[in-house]
């Protein structure tokens, strides 16, 4: 027996979003030789919504993510971007669909600035004719606008990222991927390892993305973060998904009770 059964737990058709979703997996499944990864998952995303992906170690949850990023491809089952059938088979491919990834490890290059980091492999060149120089003041101008549309402060543009906080490096993370203006964004493990204040600016630039009208896919183990920004919590255990809670509608036991299985009664 599965919580999806439970009258605690959400709809996902009542009461929520009435746009067409910009991210939808429709019985995704994925085996690695004799495991399951994922097994019939659904999911959607819908436009100015945050949904937190939350279980226990293998869950499957880096298994989504992988399959949503172009990284992998399901085995059965359709994603579908903006209401239409997506092949999601590179990551560019899934970038070109309107759909960026930041994973934990933030691939940032710590010798480099944020404007170097934030146009790394799509620097702004003037044209043929006059070499395809970089064109350092064209990349300053449209850093200076993505950081200022999520409110990431930094002292100056030419700092290296390595002297930044943690907070702001996830900004120039986040900020990297807004570059090419995607529809959902997607963050893995966000405010893993940093302090406090530094986890706050984190969740505040969540809620930005949020008000600019974008789908946000939060993975994370932190419950606390979970409750505070997300509008919609999924919950996967073995691959299948359990759970969905809308904000509110949940208690913390509850979740936790879900992603162990606590709540399914024993086979004795």
């Amino acid at each position: 027996m599965t919580v999806d059964s439970e009258p605690q737990l959400s709809d996902p058709s009542d009461g929520g979003p009435h746009s067409t979703p910009l991210l939808e997996l429709r019985k995704v499944s994925k085996h690695f030789g004799g495991v399951r990864a994922l097994h019939e998952v659904d999911l959607t995303v819908h436009p100015g919504e945050v949904v937190a992906l939350v279980g226990d170690n293998g869950a499957g949850k880096s298994t989504l993510v992988k399959l949503v990023s172009g990284v992998e491809r399901p085995d059965t089952g359709e994603i579908r971007v903006r209401g239409q059938h997506a092949r999601l088979d590179s990551p560019r491919a899934a970038a070109e669909a309107g759909i960026r990834t930041i994973f934990q490890d933030l691939s940032l290059c710590d010798n480099l600035d944020a404007v170097q980091n934030l146009f790394l492999g799509q620097e702004r060149h003037g044209p043929v004719w006059s070499g395809r120089r970089v064109r350092r003041h064209v990349m300053e101008e449209q850093a200076r606008r993505v950081l200022e549309s999520l409110s990431v402060k930094l002292r100056s543009l030419n700092t290296p990222v390595v002297a930044l906080s943690g907070g702001q490096r996830q900004g120039i993370a986040i900020c990297r991927a807004l570059i090419s203006d995607p529809a959902v964004v997607i963050l893995d493990e966000p405010t893993a390892a940093l302090g406090v204040s530094q986890r706050g600016e984190v969740l505040d630039l969540i809620g930005r993305l949020r008000e600019q009208g974008r789908g946000v896919v939060v993975i994370s183990h932190d419950m606390r973060d979970v409750r505070q920004i997300a509008d919609r919590v999924v919950v996967l255990r073995l691959g299948t998904r359990v759970a969905e809670y809308r904000r509110g509608g949940y208690t913390p036991s509850e979740l936790v009770s879900a992603m162990t299985g606590a709540h399914e009664p024993s086979d004795d």
